[in-house]
């Protein structure tokens, strides 16, 4: 789990609870709930901070239903991630990305070598 995020105000040390975002085009203000990670063009805020914002002259604030608690990861989240890797491992040598293919054990040496030299270190194999 991840550090708990502050308030994005200066001075301020309470806990972060809704997520901040400016819509420049539209002059809007969007104020919802906490984002599942920091982004660096909105800010997080606490909950003062939350209830006590203020906009600009001629700009509209939306704000977006908040949740009475924080939303922890459900057996739907643990399921699809599981479903996910399962799904790769399944997955035949072609099919994987191309960063994947080709991938040898740290010390395994590359077909076809006795020995291979990688800048200062030499991998040998293990005599039969």
């Amino acid at each position: 789990m991840g550090a708990i995020r502050q308030c994005s105000r200066s001075a301020c040390r309470q806990p972060a609870v809704a997520t901040l975002t400016y819509v420049y085009a539209d002059s809007t203000a969007v104020l919802g709930p906490l984002a599942t990670y920091a982004e660096p063009h909105c800010y997080d805020l606490c909950e003062q901070h939350a209830d006590s914002l203020t906009v600009p002259r001629g700009w509209e604030v939306l704000r977006l239903a908040m949740p009475s608690t924080p939303q922890q990861p459900g057996p739907d989240d643990l399921l699809a991630l599981a479903n996910a890797v399962r799904d790769a491992a399944a997955l035949p040598p072609e099919a994987q990305p191309p960063a994947q293919r080709g991938h040898h054990s740290a010390l395994e040496a590359p077909a076809g070598t006795d020995g291979a030299r990688r800048g200062h270190l030499r991998i040998l194999r293990e005599p039969s």
